[in-house]
């Protein structure tokens, strides 16, 4: 399960990243950092 927040992190942060850069989707490409930031946070959390 951690691996897979981690995984679904990555995804993420990589699709902000490319829509930030290329697309620039305005509130949709802060949503997917947001989305990514929680997930990390919340894989911290539960492995501890």
């Amino acid at each position: 399960m951690r691996s897979l927040l981690y995984l679904i992190a990555v995804i993420l942060i990589i699709g902000w990243v490319f829509g930030f850069f290329i697309y620039s989707l305005g509130a949709l490409i802060h949503v997917l950092l947001v989305l990514a930031l929680i997930s990390i946070l919340v894989s911290i959390i539960r492995g501890r």
